[in-house]
């Protein structure tokens, strides 16, 4: 029954709790058995909050059965990203620079959730400072996929998805500045929404590119994706970023079919240099779409071949400006991959920053007029094999490619322009979750909730699930 419990999705669960059939001290104590079953092998946590956990969940049950239920989080057991400050709790962004930092005050998204009435197990693994496409770790551990010990669960937020895939948490927080919520999601078979740039607030969310930040859910299923987003969207003045705009409402509002929905296919930019078996698999995602009333439309969109280029600079150059200090002070206390892409971030000129910034805007332009005549834009979200744990490259038709490069290509242009991007799984390649990238226009997250939510009623993954994590 425990495990049972722990693999329940959010929206399943919420009823059961509000009814009284399940308590949310059971589904937390689940929970925490595979936190403290299978967490060694996974690295997906760097603290856990098992005491204050258990009390919240108490008083969860307590509020609940005196009539005062909050809504379809409360007492539901969540993790986040160890880059969102946790009142009096060590933040340490997976670094060891801010190996003690504990912040006096909460992340807006996390007293967003307390009021919803979750419950916190803790902190996830990430990589340092949110800057690599892994979360291999140097000092808070390797993290790993649960579908394959040997690969990578993806980053830079590895732990939210590792630990959604093991069932060691409920729902989970990620922040996603040139792919880290997509890329695990990806990887490890699970949902993973970035927002509209601003829908989410920032504010006690330690930057990496300001105006590239975003933080957004990820879930087990579309439906939990649409809770979380409503919980935690909504305006916030301490974000200078933030959308002047209520709360969404969206997942109340999901579609089951897709007539008069239609979806754009870019073939030159999303399907070009992308493996066959992942190819394939994204397609038939489309296809199976399609039956379910969506028009299939190929458009173009030509300025996407310039984003990965603007995206770097911008990413680079605003990332080293955050860390010029502690670059200049303490460069032997950052991984040498993070330290080596902070002095790359120093390189680009202010006319190199200025000249992104006018793609940026060029392509901006490009794409919403491709949004006057679709309503999504759909792909593969990443044209990679999930790569092995050390090395830096990954597998595309057999070939090795440069693993990192591979990661940021597709997911690339929806941070750039800050635009709601969900990714879902669509199927498998070798035994491995393949997914497919659903992008809607500025502040379109229904749409794209709309879309996943009806490709995944489909069951693109039939029965499979991880289970490599389980004999560890």
């Amino acid at each position: 029954m425990s495990e049972d419990l722990a693999a329940l999705p959010v929206h399943e669960l919420a009823p059961m709790i509000e009814s009284g059939q399940v308590s949310p001290v059971e589904v937390t104590e689940a929970v925490l058995e595979n936190v403290g079953r299978y967490d060694d092998a996974l690295k997906a946590y760097i603290d856990v909050y098992r005491d204050d956990a258990l009390a919240a969940a108490r008083a969860a049950e307590s509020e609940i059965s005196g009539g005062r239920y909050r809504g379809p989080l409360h007492g539901v057991p969540l993790a986040i990203k160890d880059n969102i400050y946790f009142a009096d709790r060590v933040t340490t962004m997976g670094s060891k620079i801010h190996g003690d930092f504990v912040s006096s005050t909460n992340a807006t998204v996390v007293d967003r959730l307390a009021d919803a009435g979750a419950v916190f197990l803790g902190k996830l693994n990430m990589h340092e400072y949110a800057l690599g496409g892994t979360t291999d770790n140097r000092y808070y551990g390797t993290c790993r996929n649960p579908w394959d010990l040997d690969k990578s669960p993806g980053g830079s937020s590895g732990g939210s998805a590792a630990a959604l895939a093991s069932n060691m948490a409920t729902a989970a927080l990620g922040s996603d500045t040139s792919g880290s919520i997509r890329i695990p999601a990806a990887f490890c078979g699970i949902v993973g929404l970035k927002p509209t740039y601003g829908r989410i607030s920032r504010y006690g969310v330690f930057p990496e590119a300001w105006t590239l930040d975003h933080v957004g859910p990820m879930t087990r299923s579309v439906r939990d994706a649409a809770i979380m987003l409503d919980a935690t969207s909504g305006y916030d003045p301490r974000d200078p970023g933030s959308l002047n705009q209520p709360g969404t409402e969206t997942a109340g509002s999901l579609r089951t079919s897709l007539e008069g929905v239609t979806i754009g296919v870019v073939e030159d930019f999303y399907f070009h240099d992308v493996d066959d078996e992942i190819a394939r698999a994204v397609r038939a995602g489309i296809e199976s779409l399609r039956g379910l009333g969506a028009d299939i439309r190929e458009i173009s969109i030509p300025g996407l071949k310039d984003a990965e280029y603007a995206l770097t600079i911008i990413d680079t150059s605003e990332t080293s400006t955050v860390h010029r200090a502690n670059l200049r002070d303490r460069p032997q206390d950052y991984s040498d991959d993070v330290r080596l892409l902070l002095e790359c971030g120093e390189l680009p000129l202010a006319v190199d920053y200025l000249e992104a910034q006018q793609i940026r805007r060029h392509l901006r332009a490009e794409v919403q007029a491709a949004f006057a005549d679709v309503d999504v834009i759909a792909g593969p979200t990443l044209p990679i094999r999930t790569p092995t744990i050390g090395e830096e490259t990954a597998k595309l038709n057999g070939g090795d490619v440069d693993a990192l490069e591979n990661l940021i290509r597709l997911v690339g242009p929806a941070s750039l322009l800050g635009l709601p991007t969900l990714s879902v799984p669509c199927g498998l390649a070798e035994g491995l979750p393949v997914g497919m990238q659903i992008i809607g226009p500025a502040r379109g997250e229904q749409s794209v909730l709309d879309v996943g939510h009806v490709l995944e009623s489909t069951a693109p993954l039939g029965s499979h699930r991880p289970t490599a994590y389980l004999d560890r």
